[in-house]
C-alpha cells in the first residue's frame, strides 16, 4: 500500500513536470524536493541498463559463448589496434618544451573530478602539462572534502594510482594544505570561491578556466558580484571562443587583454584506437547502426528532445539503435527519459546506461554520434568521436561549429534546441525540455543522413581519424596551457591570438 502511494505520487508528480504546471516559487521548491525524495526511493525509476549485457540481446548465452562476453566485464579479446600510420603532412609541428623558470609548480584545483568532460580536460592538464615544464599536482575542491584528504573520485583515484599528488579537501583543511603545497600558479576549473580568496591572501597568481555556460549563468546573477571577483584574476582561459565572447559581454570591465581562447585537445594516450569488429562482437552488435550519446543524464544533455528525434529516426530505419551512457546527475529528469522511452514502441533499441571507463570501446563500435545539447562550450565527447572516426550529428552549441565544419564531412550541424543558442538559459530550456523542439526535423534528417550514407563513412574511416589527430593534437592545447599558466607565474600575462582547430589544418 505504501509502495503504492509512492509510485502514484511519483507518477502525479513527474507528469505535472512535464506539463511544466507552475506553482509559487517556494511551493515549488518544495515539491521539487519532494519529487526527488520520491524519485530516489522509488527503483523502478531509477534504473540502468546493467553493462554486464550485450547492448543487443538475441540468445544470451549463445552470445557470450561466441562473443567473450563475461558478466565481470573481462575483455577476451586485444581491443587495441596498431597506431595509426599519420602522413607526416598530417602531423603539426609540435614546439620543444618550454623553458620555464626552475621547477614552476601549478596547482589545478576543480570542483568535479569523478567522470565528465571538464574532469577530463583537468586530468589531461595534470598528466600532459609537466612534458612543457610545469610540474602539476591536483586539489579536489569538494563540497565537504574528505577526512584524509584521500579523494573518492573515479578519475581522481586513477591520478593518484598513476602517483600524481591528488587531494580531496574542502574550506580550512583545503586552505591549510594550499599554503603548504604552495604553488608559483593555480590553474581553477570551477573551483570554489574560498580557493580565490585563499591565492589572492597568498599572492598566488590564478588563472581561472571557462569550461561551459553554466559558469556564466552562475555569473549572469549578480554582474557585479563577478566584475569583482575578476579583479582578483591573473587571466581567463576559454575552451571556445563564443564563451569567450559571451564572457565579456557579460562583464565589459574585464580586459580582454587578459583572456585567451585555447580549444580543448584529445588525449590520445587515454584515448587509442579500439578494434571496431571486436568491440562489436564484445558488445552483440551486427549489422546494426548503433548511435552513441556519452554524456551525463541531465537537463543540459537534452536527452529528452534526443530520444524523441531517434524515435522518428527509428521508425524509418529498423536497423538503428541508440546508446546514451553517462552518470545520472539528476534522477528525477532521468525519470522522465525513462518513462518517455519506456512508452515508445522502438523502447528496447534505447539503451539507457551508466558511465562507460572506456568510452573509445563505445567509439569504436559506433556508427555515427550524437549530442542534442541545450548548450557546451568546447564538448570533448564530439571531439573525442571525430579522433576515433566517427561521424557526428551536433546541436548548436559552443565550438560544435567549427568542430563538425561544413559540406557534411565530419557529420552534420543542427540547429539548437531553442533555436538561438544566445537565447539558451534556463527558463527558455524548461519551457522547451518536455515539448516537440523545433530543431526535430533537422535532428531527425541529420541522423538519417548518416544511416542512408553509412558504408561512405565507413570508407572515410580512416581519413577522419587522421585528420582529427591533427586538428585536436594535444600538444597544442597543452602548450598553449603552459604558456599561459607560465606568463601567469611571471605576472606578464598578455593576450594572444586565439588559438583554433582552423588555423591547425
Amino acid at each position: 500500500m505504501i509502495f503504492s502511494l509512492s509510485s502514484k505520487l511519483t507518477t502525479l508528480g513527474l507528469t505535472a513536470q512535464r506539463l511544466n504546471i507552475k506553482p509559487p516559487r517556494l511551493v515549488k521548491d518544495l515539491l521539487r524536493s519532494f519529487l526527488n525524495y520520491l524519485v530516489k526511493k522509488n527503483t523502478r525509476v531509477q534504473g540502468l541498463e546493467d553493462w554486464s549485457n550485450p547492448l543487443i540481446v538475441r540468445q544470451e548465452d549463445a552470445v557470450k559463448k561466441v562473443y567473450g562476453l563475461n558478466s565481470d566485464n573481462d575483455r577476451i579479446f586485444p581491443s587495441i589496434v596498431e597506431p595509426l600510420n599519420v602522413p607526416h603532412q598530417f602531423q603539426p609541428p609540435i614546439a620543444n618544451a618550454l623553458k620555464t623558470k626552475a621547477g614552476l609548480r601549478c596547482l589545478l584545483v576543480t570542483d568535479s573530478l569523478d567522470v565528465g568532460g571538464m574532469d577530463e580536460v583537468v586530468v589531461f592538464l595534470t598528466r600532459g602539462l609537466p612534458r612543457f615544464g610545469v610540474d602539476t599536482a591536483v586539489l579536489h575542491a569538494s563540497a565537504n572534502g574528505t577526512s584524509d584528504g584521500i579523494p573518492t573520485g573515479r578519475l581522481a583515484q586513477q591520478l593518484v594510482e598513476s602517483g600524481i599528488e591528488t587531494v580531496e579537501l574542502a574550506g580550512a583543511a583545503g586552505i591549510r594544505w594550499l599554503e603548504s603545497w604552495r604553488p608559483d600558479v593555480i590553474s581553477a576549473h570551477c573551483a570554489p570561491a574560498w580557493v580565490l580568496e585563499a591565492a589572492i591572501r597568498l599572492s598566488i597568481p590564478y588563472v581561472d578556466t571557462l569550461h561551459g555556460q553554466m559558469q556564466l549563468y552562475e555569473f549572469e546573477k549578480d554582474h557585479a558580484k563577478e566584475a569583482k571577483r575578476a579583479c582578483g584574476l591573473a587571466g581567463i582561459v576559454a575552451v571556445g571562443d563564443m564563451i569567450c565572447r559571451q564572457y565579456l559581454d557579460l562583464n565589459p570591465t574585464f580586459s580582454p587583454e587578459r583572456i585567451i581562447t585555447i580549444p580543448n585537445g584529445v588525449d590520445h594516450e587515454r584515448r587509442p584506437p579500439v578494434n571496431r569488429d571486436w568491440a562489436r562482437a564484445r558488445w552483440g552488435v551486427r549489422d546494426e547502426y548503433v548511435f552513441v550519446s556519452l554524456g551525463r543524464h541531465c537537463l543540459q544533455k537534452n536527452t529528452y528532445g534526443l530520444v524523441a528525434g531517434f524515435a522518428e529516426v527509428a521508425a524509418l530505419h529498423p536497423e538503428a539503435h541508440l546508446v546514451i551512457a553517462g552518470r545520472v546527475d539528476d534522477v528525477t529528469y532521468f525519470a522522465q527519459v525513462q518513462r518517455f522511452r519506456n512508452s515508445l514502441a522502438c523502447r528496447n533499441r534505447i539503451h539507457l546506461r551508466d558511465h562507460f571507463s572506456d568510452p573509445a570501446e563505445l567509439l569504436a563500435l559506433a556508427d555515427g554520434f550524437v549530442l542534442n545539447s541545450f548548450f557546451e562550450a568546447g564538448p570533448l565527447v564530439s571531439m573525442e568521436a571525430l579522433h576515433a572516426g566517427v561521424p557526428v550529428v551536433i546541436s548548436d552549441v559552443g565550438e560544435a561549429r567549427v568542430q563538425v565544419g561544413n559540406g557534411g564531412k565530419r557529420g552534420h550541424l543542427v540547429p539548437n534546441p531553442i533555436g538561438d543558442p544566445l537565447r539558451v538559459n534556463w527558463e527558455t530550456i524548461r519551457e522547451a525540455r518536455y515539448v516537440n523542439q523545433i530543431n526535430r526535423e533537422a535532428l531527425v534528417e541529420a541522423m538519417s543522413s548518416l544511416i542512408v550514407n553509412r558504408f561512405s563513412f565507413l570508407d572515410a574511416r580512416e581519413r577522419l581519424m587522421i585528420e582529427s589527430s591533427t586538428r585536436f593534437h594535444p600538444d597544442v592545447c597543452l602548450r598553449s596551457h603552459a604558456e599561459v599558466l607560465t606568463a601567469a607565474a611571471n605576472r606578464d600575462l598578455v593576450r594572444q591570438q586565439p588559438i583554433t582547430h582552423d588555423k591547425l589544418l
